[in-house]
């Protein structure tokens, strides 16, 4: 099978344990409500259970909860867990938290769906999707789910701002699911976006998220980096935001379909 993406090879993914990165993740906004509307209409009949395949700190499923009967929510970051549990909707009973690489999480089968928010394109390809083959049921979906932000007028700045900084040299732009289909992995059935949300943000907030993503871990970018990064990226925006608060919008994009071994 044709090699992963060299950035998308685990020794990034393991950005993603680092207890600043988890931090940041509070600086994410929620997936619309629509997303979860969406995973409801194609998840069906029973059974009603899901796995949430590299769960971070729950996005997914401390919101999808309450309409399924259970949700197993597993990932390889201890931190990423131990966060999730003690955020609103952590500690509903129906979700199983499980710290473990995808690769060789105990399941417990039959699922009627498998969701990934931004996490598949991490876990190796070759080993995880024949697991997901065989833990769905017959009509089951694996779901992919990532954020859609409005676009703003800073946009080409920051990015050469990004690829500065990031610690993640070998990133080159790709299309997940392309990746997936290309290597005969991935049978796409249908695509959703939701409408866009407002999103008010303060500036230092704002800032902050960029910590929660891959090459932008405060420990591997060191102190220096980190300041010099988070000091252009708010010069930039008050260049054109003199007072710091940003109002901007974001969606979520659903794709779905059946694994192929």
């Amino acid at each position: 099978m044709k090699p992963k993406p060299r950035h998308l090879e685990r020794d990034y993914a393991e950005q993603f344990q680092d207890r600043s990165v988890v931090e940041a993740y509070l600086c994410r906004p929620p997936y619309p409500d629509e997303a979860f509307n969406i995973l409801e209409e194609l998840l069906g009949d029973e059974p009603r259970v899901v796995l949430d395949a590299g769960c971070g700190t729950g996005s997914v499923a401390r919101w999808l909860a309450g309409r399924v009967e259970r949700i197993d929510a597993i990932d390889f970051s201890e931190h990423m867990v131990e966060t999730g549990r003690g955020l609103p909707g952590g500690d509903r009973p129906n979700i199983r938290w499980t710290v473990a690489a995808m690769e060789d999480a105990v399941l417990d089968p039959p699922y009627g769906m498998i969701t990934a928010g931004q996490s598949l394109h991490w876990m190796a390809w070759d080993v995880v999707i024949p697991r997901f083959c065989e833990a769905l049921t017959d009509s089951g979906l694996l779901v992919l789910i990532y954020p859609d932000f409005a676009a703003s007028p800073w946009g080409e700045d920051l990015q050469r701002i990004i690829a500065r900084y990031s610690t993640n040299q070998d990133y080159a732009p790709y299309d997940p699911v392309e990746e997936l289909e290309e290597r005969g992995l991935f049978e796409k059935q249908g695509e959703r976006r939701t409408g866009f949300v407002p999103l008010v943000q303060s500036l230092d907030r704002y800032i902050e998220s960029f910590h929660s993503s891959n090459g932008f871990s405060r420990e591997r970018m060191g102190s220096d980096a980190a300041a010099a990064f988070d000091q252009e990226v708010r010069d930039l925006i008050l260049a054109r935001l003199p007072g710091g608060q940003l109002e901007t919008a974001y969606a979520a994009t659903l794709v779905w379909g059946r694994p192929i071994a």
